[in-house]
C-alpha cells in the first residue's frame, strides 16, 4: 500500500486531498498542517511521495522542499508541489526546484491519485 504525506495548512484541502487518496486508491494517508511539522513527519514515517501545498505560513513550501532535501532522511521522498499560482513565472520557478511535479488547486477529487500515480510512475 502506498504512503502519502499531505503538507498543507488548510484544513479542507487536507481532508479533501486525504479522503480523495484513502478511498479512490486506498492509500495510506499522513497529514501536516505545517512546514515543520511535515519535515518531521517525513523523517519520522518515510513516507513514498509528499503533496506539499505552496503557500503557507512560517515556512512555505519551497522553503520545506530544500530543508527536505538537506536531510538524507528525506531528500529522496519524491514532491509534488500543490498551488494555485497558475502563471508561467511561477511554475518555472518551481520546476527549477526540482519537485517531482507541480499540480493545481483546485484538485479533482477523483483524479488527484491517478495524477499522482501518473507522475511517479506508480502502476499498481
Amino acid at each position: 500500500m502506498r504512503r502519502i504525506l499531505i503538507i498543507d495548512d488548510e484544513d479542507d484541502i487536507r481532508q479533501v486531498a486525504a479522503l480523495s487518496l484513502e478511498t479512490v486508491a486506498g492509500w495510506e494517508v499522513l497529514t501536516a498542517n505545517s512546514g515543520a511539522q511535515g519535515i518531521e513527519k517525513a523523517a519520522q514515517e518515510k513516507p513514498d511521495a509528499i503533496l506539499l501545498d505552496v503557500m503557507m505560513p512560517q515556512m512555505d513550501g519551497p522553503t520545506t522542499f530544500r530543508q527536505m532535501q538537506l536531510n538524507p532522511e528525506t531528500a529522496g521522498i519524491p514532491v509534488l508541489l500543490l498551488t494555485a499560482k497558475v502563471q508561467g513565472v511561477d511554475q518555472r520557478r518551481f520546476a527549477n526546484l526540482g519537485v517531482a511535479a507541480v499540480l493545481f488547486k483546485p484538485f479533482d477529487p477523483l483524479t488527484l491519485a491517478e495524477q499522482i500515480s501518473s507522475v511517479l510512475g506508480w502502476s499498481d
